[in-house]
């Protein structure tokens, strides 16, 4: 296991809802405070249907963040594009793997992302 705080909770989702229990939990996954709860036939699978989407790259940071990737409108995370100028197969975000991920991908909410 990963020691960033993203990496430690269970990455499993159902109609989107994240399951919050802690990676590697034992039975059902949940979604704290809803009362959703899943077994791993009925999660979703882990490609974004958002693959293959027309996008176009994302405004960079000043130190480069996204690095020209584009924002999927499906999952919310920045996923290279193809030369046709679409997503590129992908699974869904479920976490930032680096405290450094964490940070950009605030820092570029913060000025791009919640107006677009």
């Amino acid at each position: 296991m990963n020691d960033f705080a993203t990496a430690r909770w269970c990455r499993s989702r159902r109609d989107g809802a994240v399951c919050t229990r802690p990676a590697g939990h034992a039975g059902l996954h949940n979604r704290m405070g809803t009362g959703q709860m899943w077994s791993d036939r009925e999660a979703d699978p882990a490609a974004c249907p958002g693959s293959g989407a027309s996008a176009t790259a994302a405004p960079n940071l000043a130190d480069g963040f996204p690095d020209s990737r584009a924002l999927c409108e499906v999952c919310l995370d920045f996923v290279p594009l193809t030369d046709a100028g679409a997503l590129e197969p992908h699974d869904a975000f479920r976490g930032a793997r680096t405290p450094g991920e964490a940070a950009d991908r605030a820092e570029w909410f913060n000025s791009f992302g919640w107006t677009r």
